[in-house]
């Protein structure tokens, strides 16, 4: 399987896009059929052939179409089919980014798909067709530069208001901070911050932090996969009160019990942006975090 992730080029790109990643599948390539995604605050433009059909079982919904659209944050698991081959380009979307590229769009925010997008007109099929053929760093900086031309104008006219401008600054402390923290550095009240916070990610802060906290225990459970977990242990690392909470706590979350899950070793990982697995493979990354949905 085909796979690469890397952010943009741009700064002033970066600022809004994440990062831009890329997944083939061919005829040959073997693996789980129907990954899940965790639930992730990130959204993702999907451009595909306008051919191709897409899959998701989402909130006990199914999506279905087909070509590039947008795939909105999730809340809880999205269940993908993948069996056939596919090619997909994603732009992987800062959080709360979309809330500024959209402004007057009457959009929702959350666990949906959007096609077509209405403030994102799609680029040039040539631009799917560069990046299947790239196959040297050269030709990724290639697809990479062309991504960053498409969206240099459309990110040109972003309007940020003071919700969008107090919830980067509220996620950018995040990184760092308590949530309980985050009034006295910002010298506001939690319900200001909270207000914002819901406008632009659709997501209340408790949300957001419990989607992060997944990130960084599936990330552990992945890197430790070849030793059998100790549940009390990861329990108190991440500040769970027993093994029992940890073990209800990520059968609401992923759907199925922690065994199961370190069964299927080619599930997909995919929440807020740490990694993902896909066939049993580590996407290749510039950062050291994989995955292209992560």
């Amino acid at each position: 399987m085909k796979n690469w992730k890397h952010p943009p080029l741009d700064p002033a790109i970066a600022k809004y896009v994440d990062a831009y990643w890329y997944l083939e599948k061919s005829d040959t390539d073997g693996g789980y059929d129907q990954p899940k995604l965790n639930p992730s605050p990130d959204a993702h433009l999907i451009l595909t052939p306008p051919e191709q059909p897409y899959q998701y079982s989402l909130n006990e919904a199914e999506k279905i179409g087909s070509g590039s659209h947008l795939l909105l944050p999730n809340t809880g698991s999205v269940k993908l089919h993948h069996s056939d081959p596919f090619v997909i380009v994603g732009i992987k979307f800062q959080v709360g980014a979309l809330y500024s590229l959209a402004q007057t769009a009457n959009l929702p925010l959350l666990d949906e798909v959007i096609d077509p997008c209405p403030f994102l007109p799609l680029p040039k099929p040539s631009l799917i067709r560069l990046a299947a053929d790239a196959t040297s760093a050269d030709g990724i900086n290639a697809v990479r530069a062309a991504l960053d031309d498409w969206l240099r104008p459309l990110l040109s006219a972003v309007h940020e208001d003071k919700h969008s401008q107090l919830t980067q600054t509220s996620l950018a402390l995040l990184e760092h901070a308590e949530a309980a923290e985050l009034s006295q550095q910002l010298h506001c009240s939690r319900r200001t911050i909270e207000r914002s916070f819901l406008r632009v990610t659709g997501l209340t802060l408790k949300q957001y932090c419990t989607m992060r906290k997944l990130d960084r225990l599936l990330f552990y459970l992945y890197r430790h996969q070849d030793s059998p977990p100790n549940w009390s242990d990861i329990a108190a690392q991440f500040d769970f009160s027993d093994q029992p909470h940890l073990i209800r706590y990520l059968k609401t979350a992923i759907l199925t019990t922690p065994g199961e899950y370190l069964k299927q070793r080619d599930l997909t990982i995919v929440s807020g942006g740490l990694i993902a697995r896909i066939n049993g493979e580590l996407p290749r990354s510039e950062a050291g975090h994989c995955g292209p949905f992560g």
